[in-house]
């Protein structure tokens, strides 16, 4: 079906453990805003400082990562396959080879294909995936994007590639968006 795979990190490949609301309010973030996209206003000084303070709170959480439970039996049947995999997280590039490390996960990556918010345009916007995508040589149409957030459909849809949502107890607010509902990555062993 697709030879290439993108998978979100927090929540997806790994068990989910970051507290959004908790580090809103650390941060002084009010609770509907989104987090990166309100540091992102702020001025130079406040930016700064309100990266150092996510950045802090984010490598505490990685270095306890653990996989989800299905993450291993779906990466192994797909590396058998020799399809390839990516990530594309909303967190840094370093924290995310922290977390991958942890979670013993990092052997199913290419380094070069674990893209941050420091490597490309957060999620929604489709610029991980076009890079990932121009790395491999890869084609859209063969590419899917999974993910337990609304920004991870986004970001496959807003790319031209199918898109799956893990909906683990979250249901996703348009089903539309998606093209494959699932309850976790088992369901995508096929």
């Amino acid at each position: 079906m697709w030879s290439y795979w993108i998978f979100d990190m927090d929540g997806t490949l790994t068990i989910p453990m970051h507290d959004f609301q908790e580090i809103r309010t650390l941060l002084g973030i009010p609770r509907d805003q989104d987090i990166l996209g309100f540091i992102d206003e702020q001025e130079e000084s406040v930016r700064k400082n309100l990266s150092r303070r996510l950045e802090d709170w984010e490598f505490e959480i990685a270095k306890k990562s653990k996989p989800s439970l299905d993450a291993v039996a779906l990466l192994e049947v797909l590396r058998e396959r020799e399809n390839r995999c990516a990530v594309l997280t909303r967190n840094t590039h370093a924290f995310a080879m922290v977390t991958l490390e942890a979670a013993g996960l990092l052997d199913f990556f290419d380094p070069n294909v674990v893209l941050g918010r420091d490597s490309a345009k957060p999620k929604p916007s489709p610029d991980g995936i076009h890079k990932i995508l121009s790395y491999w040589g890869a084609k859209a149409d063969e590419t899917v994007m999974i993910g337990d957030d609304v920004n991870d459909v986004l970001a496959g849809k807003n790319a031209g590639c199918s898109s799956v949502f893990i909906e683990r107890n979250r249901p996703l607010i348009n089903p539309g968006l998606a093209d494959i509902l699932c309850s976790d990555l088992q369901a995508l062993i096929f």
